[in-house]
């Protein structure tokens, strides 16, 4: 049965293409959106483009026929702008007939469902308030879950398979072992024996042999003096150390190390083994809690606040590096010395970035549009790694199942050049780890 979906100015603003991903169903935009992502249009930020997206959008659609009547899109359904009228205030309680954007929005999505009582009415909005409200007023209304992810059932890159003593003793004696078809590219697999767990082998699948092969193994001193911890990392610095896997996403807690190993891994590899030309680190600009408002100085005095975990995590590994650089004056030095390279997102849109190791620290605050744009960015040769921890997000417009670092897990799972692991063991602290869980 073909629904009427109204859609909130939120979904539009997260995702400009929401407009071709209601099938062949009837999409219903109130006038009032329109004047809200005309206010939003002039903003140079993300918001700001996809304003701007949207306008360019229905503009071309108003070139195909005439949006107060309606339209046919390609997908089957039909656009229409539903113009507002102040009689249609008075179906509302009271409460809601102050003259605000939502509430023009209630009062479109309570007419339409009055009036067109043969087909089911759907406000779609990613305000939690205005679902609420919406359901006391007995409208059906939805979130936007076009590019949602369970969190619960996100991939976590590895699986355990209880085997006999003897495939584990084959798999060491000959360095690999053929493996049933079902498992997903770079996948890590744990062989435990049944009944003795401490008998184990570990792997990663290759999708052209078809078999389980060992993970890469690791210098005697370790990756920039840097040594795994648990067995979630060692399979990240596997993923992390594979010039054949392009893009690695690493999410977990607090205190996983995932970013520590990120920068350790981009270090070897371009510090040590010269396989890229510079690591490239990064991370959006979100603050935690009240924003601290505009910063003094030049561009690099106002990003050092925004970039500070960066600048801990390599310091903490110059510290301990053994070998040549070991006196070195700190991460200055590698900026200087053109290896290393650390800037916000902000400037990221249009650059063409070859040959680079490229870390996006805290990529859950990034929607899954920007995250697009990010990856879009690598030129040959360039790895890409994604890291965050979808559980502390400071993006308002995101949450843990529709940010951009769940969504590439997923839509990326089954490609060849791509790696995940999920991290769960926390190793900052014993501190940190408690409140990591008991907070």
């Amino acid at each position: 049965m073909k629904k009427i979906y109204v859609l909130d100015t939120n979904v539009l603003l997260y995702d400009p293409q929401a407009l071709t991903k209601f099938e062949d169903n009837s999409i219903i935009i109130p006038i009032t959106v329109i004047e809200e992502i005309d206010r939003f249009k002039k903003d140079m930020n993300e918001t700001g483009r996809n304003a701007r997206q949207v306008s360019r959008l229905m503009d071309a659609f108003r070139k195909e026929g005439s949006l107060s009547q309606g339209l046919a899109l390609e997908s089957g359904g039909t656009l229409k702008i539903e113009i507002y009228e102040e009689k249609v205030m008075k179906r509302l309680p009271p409460e809601l007939r102050e003259e605000r954007g939502d509430n023009r929005i209630l009062a479109v999505a309570v007419d339409l469902m009055e009036s067109q009582k043969q087909m089911p009415v759907i406000l779609v909005t990613k305000d939690t308030n205005l679902r609420i409200k919406a359901d006391a007023l007995g409208l059906a209304a939805q979130d936007y879950e076009s590019d949602k992810v369970a969190i619960d059932e996100l991939y976590t890159g590895y699986a355990t398979l209880e085997v006999g003593a003897d495939v584990i003793d084959r798999f060491y004696g000959q360095g690999w072992m053929d493996i049933d078809n079902g498992y997903l590219p770079n996948q890590y697999l744990l062989l435990t024996e049944a009944g003795n767990p401490s008998h184990s082998a570990l792997g990663r699948f290759d999708h052209v042999s078809r078999r389980m092969v060992p993970l890469g193994k690791l210098d005697k001193e370790g990756v920039w003096s840097l040594f795994p911890r648990n067995l979630e990392q060692s399979l990240a610095l596997d993923a992390l150390l594979d010039d054949n896997i392009k893009i690695v996403t690493l999410v977990g807690k607090a205190g996983t190390g995932k970013t520590l190993l990120a920068i350790a891994a981009g270090l070897q590899k371009t510090a040590e083994e010269n396989v890229y030309n510079r690591l490239l680190v990064s991370r959006p600009v979100f603050p935690m809690g009240r924003d601290l408002g505009f910063l003094p100085g030049d561009i690099e005095e106002k990003l050092s606040p925004w970039m500070q975990p960066i600048f801990d995590n390599v310091e903490l590994l110059l510290s301990g590096h053994e070998g040549e650089k070991r006196h070195s004056k700190g991460y200055k030095e590698l900026m200087a010395m053109g290896i290393l390279e650390i800037e916000p997102l902000t400037y990221i849109r249009g650059r063409s970035i070859p040959n680079q190791y490229m870390i996006v620290d805290e990529a859950q605050n990034l929607t899954p549009h920007e995250i697009k744009t990010i990856v879009t960015r690598a030129g040959e040769g360039t790895k890409i790694i994604l890291t965050g921890d979808p559980y502390q997000i400071d993006n308002p417009y995101v949450d843990a199942e529709s940010n951009g670092l769940t969504y590439v897990v997923e839509r990326l799972k089954e490609q060849a050049i791509s790696g995940h692991v999920t991290m769960t063991k926390g190793e900052r602290s014993e501190l940190a780890e408690l409140a990591a869980n008991l907070l």
